[in-house]
């Protein structure tokens, strides 16, 4: 399965992070021990939703939206 996610930071809830990954349940775990310079800044981080797929292909175009300004007001709306 290929899976795309959205995680959001318990001390900064306006920021979000959407990913795309083949091991979900190791993805959570990445940010919070500190090992991803991108997101240390805004750690812990706390899983919204994620979504998985069959094909990789249209796990990344899915990425690609939720990463876009349509995909974000889309989050937004719904992933509150």
């Amino acid at each position: 399965m290929h899976y795309v996610y959205l995680l959001r930071s318990i001390n900064h809830p306006d920021q979000t992070y959407v990913g795309y990954t083949t091991n979900i349940a190791q993805r959570l775990d990445e940010p919070n021990s500190g090992k991803s310079t991108h997101t240390q800044k805004y750690s812990p981080w706390e899983m919204v939703i994620y979504t998985g797929f069959m094909g990789k292909e249209k796990a990344i175009a899915f990425e690609g939206y939720l990463k876009s300004g349509s995909g974000r007001a889309f989050s937004a709306k719904h992933f509150k």
